[in-house]
């Protein structure tokens, strides 16, 4: 018995032996590849910002596109990415905030609702192009809203909208069950427990999934060519906001416009090379808007974070 006893533990030890040798190949491999993959990102990003950082001036941020390299400016792009955004923002966060509410606390587990959250989580990996072509028959021809600001806050809206219900799920699960007990045993409803216990608690997660989606949707330029936004633009959309009553202005969403891909992918296309430091001053933007967004979300989640601890 001692002999077969020796036996299994010597074969034991060659199996964690083993086991042990597989993990840290494991390990250097994954290093490897991260250290690869974060050595081209960083060339990538450090090549943008060497052709792109001394462009950047009050006058290329106040100036409309030219056909002109060295007075061509980015006014008419960033204004129209950030109208798209709050377009983008205001159609897919209720919504996305809401379904994902629905679908984890109040919907029946039935084969309708399985099918529902399968075709979420697979919405999610649909090509982007695929979204600007619904956009293009339903939006744009089937509705005749035209190639307009709110057709391109609609169809980011609807990019981003299995991501921001994908989030809000998971963020409502990440709450402890406890939780809910607690507050069905001090005699609260479905509703209370929902608005006073249960959001407050996953809204760190919330907010975050949405910045994620409006990360990726800043930089999306397929959806945005499909539906005809424009490539060349010299005039503003009509101010949100203005000095007389009623102060508030809608006619802006159904101006023309363009935004920051587009004018990039505008002037990267001409063979000039100064239209090319335009493009990647252009890039260095979005980026620095787009690690804005995600730096208010880190934020935001660490404010609300405290608030939920105290």
């Amino acid at each position: 018995m001692s002999g077969e006893a020796d036996l299994e533990h010597t074969a034991t030890l060659r199996l964690v032996r083993a086991k042990r040798v597989q993990d840290l190949a494991f390990g250097i491999i994954g290093i490897f590849v991260l250290i690869v993959v974060m050595g081209l990102l960083v060339t990538l990003v450090a090549d943008l910002l060497i052709d792109g950082v001394g462009r950047i001036s009050p006058e290329f941020l106040t100036s409309f596109p030219s056909r002109r390299a060295a007075g061509a400016g980015v006014l008419s792009a960033w204004i129209g990415t950030t109208l798209v955004m709050l377009v983008t923002a205001a159609i897919a966060v209720p919504l996305g905030v809401g379904a994902g509410l629905y679908l984890e606390e109040y919907a029946a587990k039935n084969i309708l609702t399985d099918a529902i959250e399968i075709n979420v989580s697979n919405l999610a990996g649909v090509p982007s192009i695929i979204y600007g072509l619904l956009a293009l028959g339903f939006f744009v021809y089937g509705l005749n809203l035209g190639q307009t600001v709110l057709v391109g806050g609609m169809v980011l809206a609807l990019l981003i909208l299995p991501i921001v219900i994908v989030a809000t799920r998971e963020a409502l699960r990440a709450v402890p069950s406890g939780l809910r007990e607690s507050a069905y045993g001090v005699g609260a409803n479905r509703w209370q427990v929902m608005w006073s216990y249960i959001l407050p608690s996953a809204r760190p997660g919330i907010l975050t999934g949405a910045i994620v989606g409006l990360s990726r949707a800043i930089g999306e330029t397929a959806p945005i060519i499909t539906i005809g936004a424009l490539t060349y633009i010299a005039f503003l959309p009509p101010a949100p906001v203005s000095a007389t009553p009623p102060w508030i202005n809608f006619d802006w969403l159904n101006s023309p416009f363009t935004v920051m891909p587009i004018q990039m992918f505008n002037w990267i296309s001409r063979p000039q090379a100064a239209f090319h430091v335009n493009a990647a001053a252009t890039g260095v933007l979005l980026l620095a808007m787009t690690l804005l967004m995600n730096g208010f979300a880190i934020y935001l989640r660490y404010r609300l974070r405290r608030l939920v601890r105290t």
